[in-house]
């Protein structure tokens, strides 16, 4: 909340600075809006206030066009120097501001482990495992299970039977290990892990479709092949995989049991490893069509002359979040490896500019080097610096801000993958990108809002 209102500010505080300072130079609003979406490197805002300007009599998109393209360089030049200016100003050490985030960001987040027990609580003699008092408030799970007096390990599942002297491996945290001990019994030096018997574990990855959004308890596993899921790796996030977790494409499932239940759970769970590398398509054209068409959805306000519109940006964005939430489109699988991301994030920020090139290009020379054009230029600095150093100076100033996150947030509050990028590269690590898609969503959304009014004042 802290980070997504700075980032409100810087874009609220560009756009005042851009309508008054094309009030004070006599700019057209055409102009103004061009100049705040080149200033803050925005191209989506651009190409909304485009569209608002040719619904709007007597509108000027080309206008817009050449003063974006007037104040984008030296914008992209101006979010790096801000960067470089308060980390001069408040003498920060990089080194110990990126080791410090790293220690804040882990020390709530404790690993999992595994934890040797002795059912010496006779009253949960003949109780089912899903049956022990705290289970799920601890988050453990039980996954192995030696009874009294025989020497082989078995699998353990929420439905098997314990006993009075039973030894079982709990997984979880190493707080709510101790504190399901209490309830169990005392904790011994025996390590289930090693103990003979035909219990072995495997890791697979959930790409069968029928089972996503499916919870861990729901699969069955136990029932059906002797099979436990012990914890699940999402991302770099390892949880515990309790009953009521509900499952996405790509988790990655440790599961134990004998070497049969293993084979069996594996092909249901699906384990195909080469899925995802594949680019499903087909929900990325179904999302960019309802993001359109919710894009172009007229959105009206009395006191404007013409309705405003999420734009071919706004809506696909806030179709994508939904979507990523949800995990697929109906029978629709939503997921895109990294590499595909990342080719079509270029190809078409690079299709835009070629777009924005050929509409600008033809006056571009003669009219940026004129009184008119250094005007644009003056003012997209103005509007560039001023709010990300008053934001970044009360950041650091109030509230102490790391500067990965102040990085961070300076980067995504102008939406600019490069100043991110110089963020990172300065770091030597990715922890400015925490906060920069942390305020990304709702600064795309207020640029591209704030843009179409800029525009729209001048009619």
């Amino acid at each position: 909340m802290k980070l997504n209102l700075y980032a409100a500010g810087i874009v609220i505080g560009g756009g005042l600075i851009a309508i008054g300072g094309a009030k004070l130079l006599h700019l057209p609003m055409a102009a103004a809006a061009g100049v705040f979406s080149g200033a803050t490197t925005n191209t989506p805002s651009l190409g909304a206030a485009q569209q608002a300007l040719a619904s709007t009599p007597g509108g000027d998109p080309t206008l817009a066009a050449m003063a974006y393209a007037g104040a984008y360089p030296l914008a992209v030049v101006g979010i790096i120097g801000t960067l470089m200016i308060l980390r001069a100003a408040f003498k920060i050490d990089v080194a110990k501001e990126a080791e410090s985030f790293r220690a804040a960001q882990s020390k709530d987040i404790e690993p999992l482990e595994r934890m040797n027990l002795i059912v010496d609580n006779r009253n949960l003699d003949g109780l089912e495992v899903i049956q022990i008092p705290g289970l799920k408030e601890t988050s453990v799970v039980i996954s192995r299970l030696r009874r009294a007096y025989e020497s082989e390990v078995i699998a353990a599942g929420p439905h098997t039977i314990l006993h009075h002297g039973d030894v079982v491996m709990a997984v979880g945290t190493k707080k709510h290990l101790e504190q399901f001990s209490r309830v169990i019994g005392t904790t011994t030096d025996e390590n289930l892990m090693q103990a003979p018997g035909k219990v072995s574990f495997r890791r697979v990855v959930l790409t069968n479709r029928k089972l996503l959004g499916k919870t861990v308890g729901e699969l069955g596993l136990d029932q059906r092949y002797g099979v436990t899921v012990t914890r699940l790796s999402r991302g770099e996030h390892v949880l515990t995989a309790l009953p009521d977790l509900a499952l996405q494409f790509g988790d990655m499932l440790q599961i134990v049991g004998d070497e049969q239940g293993l084979e069996q759970a594996s092909k249901k769970i699906g384990n195909a490893v080469h899925q995802l590398n594949d680019t499903h398509f087909a929900p990325v054209f179904a999302g960019l069509a309802m993001g359109v068409l919710l894009g172009l959805y007229p959105i009206q306000v009395d006191w404007l002359p013409a309705p405003l519109r999420l734009g071919l940006a706004g809506g696909p964005l806030l179709v994508a979040i939904l979507i990523s939430r949800l995990g697929r489109i109906g029978p629709l699988v939503v997921h895109m490896p990294m590499n595909t991301n990342m080719a079509l994030r270029h190809f078409g920020i690079i299709l835009f500019l070629a777009c924005v090139g050929l509409v600008a290009g033809e006056h571009f020379f003669e009219t940026v080097f004129t009184t008119e054009g250094l005007k644009w230029v003056g003012l997209g600095i103005v509007v560039t610096l001023a709010p990300l150093l008053i934001a970044g100076a009360l950041g650091r100033k109030l509230h102490g801000l790391n500067f990965m996150t102040l990085s961070g947030l300076l980067s995504g509050s102008m939406t600019d993958p490069p100043a991110l990028a110089f963020a990172t590269g300065m770091a030597r690590c990715e922890s400015p990108a925490i906060a920069y898609a942390a305020v990304y969503p709702l600064t795309m959304l207020l640029r591209i809002v704030v843009a179409q009014v800029i525009a729209l004042l001048g009619g």
